[in-house]
């Protein structure tokens, strides 16, 4: 296949995923499609599952590229086919837009604490509609209240959460002004592995800080 016929294939599941996108991912070392002799690439249905287990990492599990690959190249060691992940996790599909309606029973939340939620900037409605995320920070807000957390005492996090994505942005910012080929999928890449790093960081500070907290 021509890489416009991968596209193709590829685009009903990936909306994003674009020619330069798979290219990158060649670029990266990810894929290895053969080469006509005139130096067009030929891609194979092998390589159509390979690039479609990397896309779903990528968006189900938000692994950096270089995990894909080491993934990738265990199992390339191993001469067998990578696992691909389930197509979403059961509580977070990736296609999520409900109303409001649906999104107090699905998050099942009452009226006055997803007006909370809203005034403290937790989450938000985009075009009157909720998506997955706000949906996980919805519950996560909702199982939180059983240990007498409300928003209110959640401002603290979503600060935080708010500097991390400035981190990101301020680092990614020269990837975006360079505007060359594949500049924008290397900004998304470097993007998610900051991000993997900081949430690990930010994991290992929490513990640290309670086990302080507890003596221990």
């Amino acid at each position: 296949m021509s890489i416009g016929e991968v596209l193709a294939l590829l685009q009903g599941e990936f909306p994003d995923v674009s020619i330069s996108k798979i290219r990158f991912l060649e670029g990266e070392g990810l894929i290895e499609p053969e080469r006509s002799p005139s130096g067009y690439r030929k891609f194979t249905y092998a390589d159509v599952e390979r690039l479609r287990y990397i896309l779903s990492e990528q968006r189900d599990r938000y692994l950096p590229l270089r995990v894909i690959k080491d993934h990738l190249e265990a199992a390339d060691r191993e001469e067998r086919p990578a696992a691909r992940p389930r197509a979403v996790p059961d509580d977070a599909p990736p296609e999520v837009r409900l109303t409001r309606e649906e999104f107090l029973a699905a998050a099942e939340l009452d009226e006055e604490t997803l007006t909370e939620l809203e005034d403290y900037g937790l989450l938000a409605a985009v075009a009157r509609y909720y998506d997955a995320e706000a949906l996980v920070v919805a519950r996560s807000v909702g199982a939180l209240a059983a240990f007498g957390l409300r928003a209110r005492h959640l401002r603290a996090v979503k600060a935080a959460a708010e500097r991390e994505a400035g981190l990101v942005e301020q680092a990614v910012a020269p990837l975006l002004r360079r505007r060359g080929p594949g500049a924008i999928d290397q900004a998304d890449e470097t993007a998610r592995e900051i991000s993997g790093l900081l949430l690990e960081l930010h994991a290992s500070l929490l513990r640290s800080g309670v086990r302080g907290a507890l003596g221990r």
